[in-house]
């Protein structure tokens, strides 16, 4: 009985330490800061702790160093095609130094983003807001409270990853004028989105230089349903082409303008935004691709940086971004 209750017991950082021929701190030190030992011996310690089967213990980890293992991610809405891709590479890269990633879904309501926030700070050593529907002056408040990168929010003095869609969107302009079009339709993003400014003003300013006309239709969320509800108003408007916010509302608005006998690209012109439903829509949808896996690598790797040196930098990481031509843009039809 007492072998196979010994068997049954958990192996202990002193076993580990014992094995690899090291003290329990330096055990320790490999799991929590390897950066501190030297390659080799953190390569014998995690051989040892494989082989017997040695697992730290995170809880008792965290109440003796502070040190939690884990982040948090939050983004607005965990449905939306743009954020999986995201929230994978995140999930990856900290990986690679052992962190867990926390996910947060605040549902495009800022209220519920504070909460998980608040909720998330007594388990997690740091924070990732993508698309954050918060004030600035909320986002600032957190970040003095904990380590904080943001992915696509634009606040100096705080990390940020930012994905340069109005570059990609005034190819999308560009392209459409040089199809004939005269008169778009901007089916816009969230109010309180970053990303959606940058777009909508992008449109803006290349229609001035083309002497284009543009309808900009407002919307509450990111939706399939929004992009489908959005095509009566952009047909009576006349627009020949419209350029959706991302390519959930432009997929909803290729159901819309299908749903009333409108042809794509013959009848009318669509692109989308962050290219993640493109080559799977019928006809494939023309997009604005962006780089949503490197950003969500970027701003774990910038994280680990604060956590490890406890110093936060103003820095402002801009990834590019462009047209991808497909199937959904065409020369410019008589508006009906």
């Amino acid at each position: 009985m007492d072998d196979l209750t010994s068997r049954r017991e958990a192996p202990t950082i002193s076993q580990v330490a014992e094995a690899a021929g090291v003290s329990r701190a330096t055990v320790s030190r490999a799991f929590t800061r390897p950066d501190m030992l030297s390659a080799d011996t953190v390569r014998r310690v995690m051989a040892v702790a494989e082989k017997i089967g040695y697992v730290p213990n995170h809880t008792a980890r965290a109440l003796s160093t502070g040190r939690y293992g884990n982040v948090a991610l939050v983004v607005p809405d965990v449905a939306n095609p743009f954020f999986p891709p995201l929230i994978r590479a995140a999930q990856v890269e900290a990986e690679k130094l052992d962190f867990c990633v926390f996910l947060g879904n605040s549902d495009e309501n800022p209220t519920q983003e504070e909460k998980l926030v608040n909720r998330f700070s007594t388990q997690v050593e740091g924070f990732i807001l993508a698309s954050s529907r918060l004030p600035d002056e909320r986002i600032r408040f957190q970040a003095a409270r904990r380590p904080l990168v943001l992915i696509n929010r634009d606040i100096k003095g705080i990390p940020r990853v930012l994905m340069d869609s109005g570059a990609g969107v005034a190819e999308a302009v560009d392209h459409l004028a040089s199809l004939g079009h005269k008169r778009i339709a901007y089916i816009s993003g969230p109010k309180s989105s970053w990303s959606n400014a940058q777009r909508r003003a992008a449109v803006r300013r290349r229609a001035k230089v083309h002497n284009l006309q543009v309808l900009t239709v407002p919307a509450q969320m990111a939706s399939f349903q929004t992009g489908y509800f959005a095509a009566p108003a952009i047909l009576d408007y006349g627009a020949t082409a419209a350029v959706a916010f991302d390519d959930l509302m432009a997929q909803g608005a290729l159901a819309g303008l299908a749903a009333r006998g409108i042809e794509v690209p013959k009848d009318f012109s669509i692109v989308g935004c962050d290219d993640v439903l493109g080559a799977m829509t019928h006809p494939p949808l023309s997009s604005v691709s962006n780089a949503c896996t490197e950003a969500g690598r970027v701003a774990v790797s910038l994280l680990m940086e604060m956590l490890k040196t406890r110093v936060v930098s103003d820095v402002r990481y801009v990834l590019g971004t462009s047209l991808v031509i497909r199937k959904t843009t065409g020369r410019a039809a008589n508006p009906r």
